[in-house]
């Protein structure tokens, strides 16, 4: 199968046309002919994925957040940027993002289907036609109401966390939960005015924390990788299903940070 070919099974599952104007989808690098027998993922196109992508013979990364976001002026090994996209054409791998596409399309979804929310609605719509309504985030009912502290344990371990933070009182019961993966700061406010009773994302701030709670809504901070990550299971289990003649592997190297 060529890379191609694997490009219009993606473009079925999460056209690019869902993806926010400012995001950069498709095929970054590489050539649509290549032939792929190996196909590798991760959350990002960091150095070492594509060495470990490199040691795996993959013909081609498949990655959620692009390896490019802006135009380059030039292609060397003076910066990282070149370096990656240089290793990249020197052993013929392709690369291809699905960042915003995926988050409308697969990645709000999934993160509601493991939290077990029922009656969700989009949170953010970022795409409209004569046909349909989607968006970023999503907001729902839990199973059952329950106090924030526990709510709080019950996201770090289906999400496979060492642990969150949340701001608001341990006690509060929970019945409507807002959830949107990555860096989610810029949508407390509808999560507000949706009615949600916590709101769960990534990247919140110290300011961006204690503001929420005093326009009533508690946050979960699971992590920008803490969500995202479930990224690569899902397509994993989605190209072997697709692909059974390709080898489907994962090159992620895990969280970007470290913990003591």
């Amino acid at each position: 199968m060529r890379v191609k070919e694997i490009m219009q099974m993606l473009e079925e599952l999460c056209p690019e046309s869902f993806a926010m104007s400012w995001d950069n989808v498709g095929l970054l690098v590489g050539h649509a002919d290549k032939e792929v027998h190996t196909i590798a993922l991760a959350v990002d196109a960091t150095s070492e994925v594509i060495e470990a992508a490199i040691l795996q013979n993959a013909d081609l990364i498949i990655t959620h957040h692009p390896l490019l976001f802006t135009g380059i002026k030039r292609i060397t090994d003076g910066d990282y940027v070149g370096r990656r996209i240089l290793d990249l054409t020197r052993h013929d791998i392709s690369c291809y993002a699905m960042h915003t596409n995926f988050d409308v399309l697969g990645m709000a979804d999934a993160a509601a289907d493991l939290l077990n929310l029922t009656d969700r609605e989009v949170l953010e719509v970022t795409y409209e036609d004569e046909i349909s309504v989607d968006g970023i985030g999503r907001i729902g009912t839990l199973m059952e109401p329950m106090k924030l502290s526990e709510f709080a344990s019950k996201v770090a371990e289906v999400f496979e966390i060492g642990h969150v933070r949340y701001y608001g009182n341990p006690d509060q019961m929970l019945v409507t939960c807002a959830i949107l993966p990555g860096s989610g700061k810029g949508e407390i406010d509808l999560a507000v005015k949706a009615g949600a009773d916590v709101y769960v994302t990534g990247d919140i701030t110290h300011h961006d924390g204690i503001d929420a709670v005093e326009k009533g809504i508690a946050v979960i901070d699971a992590g920008h990788y803490g969500i995202e990550k479930i990224f690569v299971p899902y397509m994993k289990e989605y190209l072997e299903r697709e692909v059974p003649s390709v080898r489907i592997i994962s090159c992620d190297r895990g969280a970007p940070f470290h913990e003591t």
